[in-house]
C-alpha cells in the first residue's frame, strides 16, 4: 500500500468548503488604417491651425497702392513674381495686389503718378523664385501626401510579408534550446539534491553521450527514450537538464501541449522539425515535459481526444522508431500520469527505460534545503535537520517555496537574516496558506474550534498507530479556522491497515468532540469527513483491507483508467456496490466509536487542551505533551535529532 501523503494537518475549515502571442492579421490591418486616418486628421488640423494664425491679407488695386505711397503710409513692398505684398507702417495688416506683366514695378508706380521722392522712401524687395525653398514650398502640398501614401503602402506590405512568414513558420518547433556553452543555465547533478537511484540510472545516459563507442563495441544499445515518472515538483525537469549539463550536449525542451494546435497536422510538423534540429546538433537531448498531453491512450476519447493529438503522437512514435544507434539523440519525457499513456509509447524501442522519482526522504530533504539556502543568510539558531523532519511528504518544489517564503517573512519584518522561527512559519504557510489575521472568531466559534482541534490531538495521542502531534492552533490559515499538525515518527513508504483505521478515527476526532461537548455539529468537520470517507472506501476497493470482501480490488490504479479500460463504468455488480457501501459504513462507525471512547475516557485532558488553546491560540509539541502526561497519557517516542 503506497502512502501518498505524509502531511496530515486536520483542520476546521468553517464552511465546508494550488511563449509569445501572435497578433491577429486583421487586427494589425485595422490598427494601420486607424493610424493613417489619425495622421491625416492631425495634419489637417495642424494646417487649419497655422492658416488661422497667419497674418490676414487684403487685396488692393494699383491705384490705391499709388495713393498710399504718396501719402507715405507704405513701409515696404515684397515682390514675389507678379504678386506684391504691401506692409504698412501703421498696421500689421498685409495687403496684396498684382503688378503689370513685363513692366518694372517702379515704372508702373511712376506711371500712376507716384512722386520719385515718395517712392524712394519705400523699401522694395524682390524674392528669388529659383531657389530650393521656393520650389519646396510650392511643391510641398503635392509631395508630402505622396510620401505619406508611399510609407503607408510600405508598412502594409511589411505586415503582409510578416503574416506570410508566420504562416510558413507555423509548423516549426517551439522548443527552447539550451546550448552546452551557456554556463548560466547549465545544471549538473550537483545542483540536484537527493534522487540517488534516479541519478544512477541517468548516469548511463551521460556515459553513452560522452563515450558511445564503449557501448557500441560490445553490442549494447543505449535506450532510445527515458520516461521519468513521479509526483509533481519532485525534480523531473531538473534531472533532465542535469543529464544535458553533465553530458555537455544541446538540450531541447518543449511541453507536450505546445505540439497541439487548432489545425490538424501542425503538431506532427513541429515534431518533425524538432527531431530534425536535434539530429543536426547531435549529440543532443530532447525533453518533452508533460508528455501525457499528447501521449494519452488512443481511441478511447480520454482527455479530449482529437485527430490533431493522435497525429502528433503517431509522428512521435515514427520519429523514435526511426532512430539509428549512432545518431546520439536521446529523448527524455516526464509525466505524473504514466497510467494514461499509450502502450505504443512504452514498448521496447521507444520509452523502454523508466525512471521513477519519489518524494525525497528526510536526508534528501535536508540536502535539498541546503541547496536552496546557498544564497540566504541564516541566523545562528537555524537547524535544517529539524526542518527536514517537520516536512514529510514535501517535494523539492515545496521545499524551494518554503525557503523562499521564510526569506520573505524575514524581509517583511525588517531583518537581514532568516531565523528558525521563519522556517517553521513558512512550513505552515506552504501547507495551509497564510494567516488570516482579519478573520476573527467570536467567543463561541473560538471555543468550538478549540475543542474541535483538541479532539483531533487527543485521539491521535491515545491511539497507538496514529502519528504524534507537533502543533495545534486556532489561528485561521487559508480556509481552515484551525488545524492540528501530525507528523510521523519516520518516513514511510507503506502504511498498514491499523494505521489507516487510526487515521480515520483521528479525522473524526473533531466531529465526535463537537457532538459530545456541544450536542450539535457545525460545518467545520466537512473536510475531515470527506478525507475519512475517501480513505475508508480506498481500503475496501483498492487495498483489499475488508474482511468481508477480501483481497479484491474494485477500482483500477488511479481510480479511473488503466490502459484505456475502466473509465467511469463499474466493473462489478450492484450487489458488490451495496457490500462496498456497507463495509465503508462499518469502518466509519467503528472509527467513530473508537474516537468517542478516547474522548470519554480522557475528558479532563480534552478540557485542559481546549482551555489552553483558547488562552494562547497555539500549542507546540513540548507543551502539549506536558498537558497529556499530567492526565495519564504517555507521549509517543520523540524523533531522534
Amino acid at each position: 500500500m503506497n502512502k501518498n501523503d505524509n502531511k496530515k494537518p486536520h483542520s476546521q475549515d468553517g464552511g465546508g468548503n494550488k511563449g509569445s502571442k501572435k497578433a491577429d492579421g486583421g487586427g494589425k490591418l485595422f490598427s494601420s488604417l486607424l493610424f493613417a486616418f489619425l495622421i491625416f486628421v492631425l495634419l489637417g488640423g495642424l494646417y487649419s491651425y497655422m492658416a488661422d494664425k497667419s497674418t490676414p491679407q487684403t487685396p488692393v488695386s494699383l491705384s490705391e497702392l499709388s495713393t498710399d505711397i504718396t501719402k507715405g503710409t507704405v513701409l515696404s513692398i515684397l515682390v514675389s513674381g507678379e504678386t506684391l505684398e504691401i506692409h504698412y507702417a501703421s498696421s500689421t495688416e498685409i495687403k496684396t495686389t498684382k503688378k503689370e506683366e513685363g513692366t518694372a514695378l517702379t515704372q508702373t508706380l511712376v506711371n500712376y503718378g507716384v512722386p520719385a521722392e515718395k517712392l524712394a522712401k519705400v523699401k522694395i524687395d524682390v524674392e528669388d523664385q529659383k531657389g530650393f525653398w521656393y520650389w519646396a514650398g510650392n511643391l510641398a502640398p503635392f509631395i508630402f501626401p505622396l510620401i505619406f501614401l508611399a510609407v503607408f503602402v510600405w508598412m502594409l506590405s511589411r505586415q503582409v510579408r510578416g503574416a506570410g512568414a508566420q504562416a510558413f513558420s507555423f509548423g516549426q518547433s517551439r522548443a527552447r534550446v539550451t546550448s552546452p556553452e551557456d554556463s548560466k543555465q547549465k545544471v549538473t547533478f550537483k545542483d540536484v539534491a537527493g534522487a540517488k537511484e534516479a541519478k544512477e540510472e541517468l548516469s548511463e545516459i551521460v556515459d553513452f553521450l560522452k563515450n558511445p563507442k564503449k557501448f557500441l563495441d560490445i553490442g549494447a544499445r543505449i535506450p532510445k527514450g527515458i520516461l521519468m515518472m513521479g509526483p509533481t515538483g519532485c525534480g523531473k525537469t531538473m534531472l533532465a537538464r542535469a543529464v544535458a549539463g553533465e553530458s555537455n550536449v544541446a538540450f531541447y525542451a518543449i511541453s507536450g501541449s505546445e505540439f497541439v494546435e487548432m489545425f490538424v497536422g501542425v503538431g506532427a510538423s513541429r515534431v518533425r522539425d524538432l527531431f530534425l534540429m536535434a539530429k543536426k546538433a547531435a549529440p543532443s537531448i530532447i525533453f518533452v515535459d508533460e508528455i501525457d498531453a499528447v501521449g494519452r491512450v488512443r481511441g478511447v476519447g480520454l482527455g479530449g481526444g482529437n485527430d490533431e493529438r493522435e497525429q502528433t503522437l503517431n509522428q512521435i512514435l515514427v520519429e523514435m522508431d526511426g532512430f539509428e544507434p549512432n545518431e546520439k539523440v536521446i529523448v527524455m519525457a516526464a509525466t505524473n500520469r504514466p497510467d494514461v499513456l499509450d502502450p505504443a509509447l512504452l514498448r521496447p524501442g521507444r520509452f523502454d527505460r523508466r525512471v521513477t522519482i519519489d518524494l525525497p526522504d528526510r536526508n534528501d530533504r535536508e540536502a535539498i534545503l541546503k541547496v536552496h539556502s546557498t544564497k540566504k543568510p541564516f541566523a545562528e539558531d537555524v537547524d535544517l535537520r529539524v526542518i527536514a523532519e517537520r516536512t514529510p511528504g514535501f517535494s523539492g518544489a515545496d521545499l524551494y517555496s518554503l525557503m523562499n517564503e521564510a526569506a520573505i517573512l524575514a524581509a517583511r519584518e525588517g531583518r537581514n537574516k532568516v531565523a528558525q522561527y521563519d522556517l517553521i512559519r513558512a512550513i505552515e504557510k506552504v501547507m495551509l496558506g497564510p494567516e488570516r489575521k482579519s478573520h476573527l472568531l467570536s467567543g463561541k466559534e473560538k471555543e468550538i474550534t478549540a475543542y474541535h482541534e483538541a479532539g483531533h490531538a487527543l485521539v491521535s495521542s491515545v491511539l497507538p498507530y496514529a502519528d504524534p502531534v507537533h502543533k495545534i492552533s486556532v489561528i485561521s490559515r487559508g480556509r481552515a479556522a484551525g488545524y492540528t499538525l501530525h507528523l510521523p515518527l519516520e518516513d514511510r513508504k507503506l502504511q498498514s491497515k491499523n494505521e489507516f483505521l487510526d487515521d480515520i478515527a483521528v479525522s473524526l476526532g473533531g466531529y465526535v468532540t463537537e457532538k459530545a461537548i456541544f450536542g450539535d455539529v457545525t460545518t467545520g468537520p466537512t473536510n475531515d469527513l470527506q478525507v475519512a470517507t475517501a480513505l475508508a472506501r480506498d481500503m475496501v476497493t483498492k487495498y483489499g483491507m475488508s474482511d468481508k470482501l477480501g483481497a479484491r480490488a474494485f477500482e483500477s490504479a488511479g481510480g479511473r483508467t488503466l490502459y484505456g479500460k475502466g473509465l467511469e463504468e463499474a466493473e462489478h455488480s450492484e450487489r458488490i456496490n451495496s457490500e462496498i457501501d456497507s463495509e465503508v459504513t462499518r469502518i466509519m462507525d467503528e472509527a467513530f466509536a473508537k474516537a468517542d471512547k478516547a474522548i470519554t475516557d480522557y475528558r479532563g485532558a480534552l478540557d485542559a487542551i481546549a482551555k489552553r488553546l483558547i488562552e494562547v491560540e497555539t500549542i507546540e509539541r513540548p507543551e502539549f505533551e506536558s498537558i497529556i502526561v499530567a492526565h495519564g497519557i504517555q507521549p509517543k517516542k520523540k524523533l531522534e535529532i
